[in-house]
């Protein structure tokens, strides 16, 4: 298939089904969660099929937000585990259980997963970073690039590998940054960019549209350009 591949910037390529999203009956989209869960909300309010909720953190907001809803909820502390490998494999046999997950998205998801985890589920998890990768991987992205001087910052969805936060790049979304900026200022302009192309992420892959293969992300059977 010739000409320009699709491009991660979702302002470049709009999506007429960004505004009426239409999901698989039988999909089955599993979301991990540790705080608050507005990216978990942003999926429920597009009426994502999602089977389970999953948190670390026993009553956290986002696993209100997931009952309210009538979404399935589902608890496993880390610190009841003796080791990060014990917890992983308790978390994937309950992301598989009782059938095969379609697609893991980690929504806020605090805990970093072993290469074992990564690899159960490659090709089928998807993380969303408050940063446009590869700049700022890991914590604190948003003190991190006012610091830095950055004149844009955004968000990044990308296929979850076992190195941290450098998965081929799904979907990027670009803010400005603004001369008045806080780190909480900042936070808040993301968190509406990370809304809009997490969702789009997720509608791509059960749709059957994103796929990750021979280690880059493709829609519909193009390699994901850079924006």
């Amino acid at each position: 298939m010739g000409g320009k591949p699709p491009t991660c910037d979702p302002d470049a390529q709009p999506d007429p089904a960004d505004r009426d999203y239409a999901w698989p009956r039988r999909a089955r989209v599993v979301v991990l969660v540790s705080g608050r869960g507005s990216n978990l909300q942003s999926l429920i309010d597009a009426r994502c099929p999602i089977a389970l909720a999953l948190s670390n953190v026993p009553d956290t907001p986002a696993l209100r937000r997931a009952r309210a809803a009538g979404i399935p909820t589902h608890v496993i502390d880390h610190r009841a585990f003796p080791s990060r490998a014990a917890f992983d494999a308790a978390l994937a046999e309950r992301i598989d259980r009782p059938e095969r997950a379609d697609l893991v998205v980690l929504a806020g998801f605090m805990r970093v997963l072993g290469g074992d985890f990564t690899d159960r589920f490659a090709g089928r998890m998807i993380n969303v970073h408050p940063s446009l990768l590869p700049a700022f991987p890991g914590l604190r992205t948003h003190e991190r690039a006012l610091a830095a001087g950055a004149a844009t910052h955004g968000c990044t969805i990308h296929f979850v590998t076992q190195e941290l936060d450098a998965g081929p790049v799904i979907a990027r979304a670009r803010v400005p940054v603004r001369p008045n900026d806080s780190a909480a200022s900042l936070a808040a302009r993301v968190l509406e960019r990370e809304h809009r192309i997490l969702t789009r992420a997720v509608h791509w892959f059960v749709t059957g549209r994103l796929r990750l293969h021979d280690g880059e992300a493709r829609l519909d059977g193009r390699r994901i350009g850079d924006d």
